[in-house]
């Protein structure tokens, strides 16, 4: 009987010690327990799962097999522990979007690694091995579809509900057909969107159980023909649930009023920058046919909330970009605002951009965390965009501005309130974990 062990490695933020957060304040990821369900029940294998983010990996896993799966944050710790394991001869697999996005680096820490999707190469992977014939590398198949109503479901049970916020995690939709030049999904997986089928989805939450539930699909409204078949379906299930969507849902008013009835308590959009000039130099033009306060009103007076995502640094943001955020999140009654530094993550169109124009300072995959700055900003230093990414966390959690945002978004619940203040722990506690000054006090050669 094989054993295999599944590792989820640690970043800055979730960690079992370290981290800012003692308690893991998030949802239960999908990676490691829809892997464990793919393991073909004919190996009769012993499987284990670890999230380094919730608890401390045993310095000695009784395994034979142990997958790790990598973002880019994470790439520094997992690589650490891949050669701690190879070592004591273990077999080591490396799979997630960083190893799609640079597999040559990460082959070279591994027995072998899976690019793109896992729903085919790690069975594939899974059967070599226990043949004695493992290959170096299992790429996605060309012809590579969710459209299969026999997918097992998540093994969810198989992590201790109590380390998380929440298990009640689904996915009906894969990937993104835009191609704003920040983001990992069109180069690490294809434009092309790919569906499970919505009987598949509703069974997945019926068998689960929920009734209010996160769904973690880059964009649900992608395909609007989709998006109504099973927003219509949740109706019946009277759950309600979390999601994300571009913009653009603003020009579907229909639309805005099936999310309503189907729900939908929460949206994360990504709004991205009040500077108009910044949103073609994120090739997400599209966000500027949208009034991003009506949205949110119109949002709000179905009873949605917004948590709106910002990313600073883009070529066009200045100083002076940081203060206009935070006072637009306010004035627009942004329910719970998020702000991320601009990361050219490897693989990208801006990663290719940046490089080529000399400003990529660091290859520090630790520090390609959406909080550190690792390039030449065009219209502020280094520093000042550190420093105003940080003033503007504070800023927008200030009490007076959590009420006033509150107030606006007619948002009374207790759940608005504890998320407000978590993230308000969260923005004063950022110095001491994400080193606003580092290039002072590391050395680095400047990377073309």
């Amino acid at each position: 009987m094989p054993k295999i062990a599944l590792i989820s490695p640690k970043g800055p933020l979730y960690r079992a010690r370290g981290g800012i957060f003692k308690k893991s304040l998030r949802y239960q990821p999908l990676t490691l327990t829809t892997l464990a369900a793919l393991v073909p029940p004919e190996m009769d294998a012993e499987i284990l799962l670890y999230d380094e983010g919730i608890a401390p990996i045993p310095a000695n896993i009784d395994a034979d097999l142990v997958g790790l799966t990598v973002i880019t944050g994470t790439a520094g710790r997992a690589y650490e522990l891949a050669a701690i394991f190879r070592k004591q001869g273990k077999t080591v697999v490396l799979g997630g979007p960083h190893v799609s996005l640079l597999p040559e680096e990460a082959a070279r820490h591994a027995d072998a690694i899976c690019v793109g999707y896992a729903e085919d190469a790690w069975p594939r992977l899974l059967a070599d091995y226990c043949q004695g014939a493992l290959r170096p590398v299992y790429r996605q198949a060309a012809d590579f579809s969710l459209d299969r109503p026999d997918m097992p479901y998540a093994h969810r049970h198989r992590f201790n509900p109590g380390h998380f916020l929440t298990q009640a995690v689904f996915e009906a939709t894969r990937s993104c057909a835009h191609d704003c030049e920040f983001c990992v999904a069109p180069s690490a997986w294809g434009r092309r969107p790919y569906q499970k089928p919505v009987d598949w989805v509703i069974g997945d939450i019926r068998q689960f159980g929920a009734k209010k539930l996160i769904f973690v699909d880059l964009n649900l409204i992608s395909d609007r023909d989709y998006a109504r078949a099973l927003f219509t379906r949740l109706i019946d299930l009277k759950v309600q649930w979390f999601g994300l969507s571009t913009v653009l849902i603003a020009h579907d008013a229909e639309l805005m009023d099936l999310l309503a009835k189907s729900g939908c308590k929460g949206l994360l959009l990504g709004l991205e920058t009040v500077t108009p000039a910044s949103l073609a130099d994120a090739r997400k033009r599209f966000n500027g046919s949208v009034d991003f306060k009506a949205l949110v009103r119109d949002l709000h007076d179905r009873g949605i909330s917004v948590q709106g995502c910002f990313a600073f640094g883009l070529d066009h943001d200045t100083p002076e970009v940081f203060d206009a955020t935070v006072e637009f999140a306010i004035d627009a009654g942004i329910d719970l605002p998020r702000f991320a530094i601009l990361t050219p993550f490897p693989g990208t169109p801006l990663h290719r951009r940046m490089a080529a124009e000399g400003r990529i300072l660091t290859r520090d995959w630790n520090l390609y965390d959406g909080q550190h700055v690792v390039f030449q900003p065009r219209a502020m230093s280094v520093r000042e965009l550190a420093a105003g990414h940080e003033r503007a966390w504070k800023a927008v959690y200030r009490f007076s501005a959590i009420a006033r945002r509150l107030w606006r978004a007619r948002n009374f619940q207790p759940l608005a309130l504890t998320a407000n203040l978590g993230y308000r722990f969260y923005a004063h506690h950022l110095h001491a974990f994400y080193t606003c000054d580092w290039p002072i006090q590391r050395p680095y050669a400047p990377c073309a």
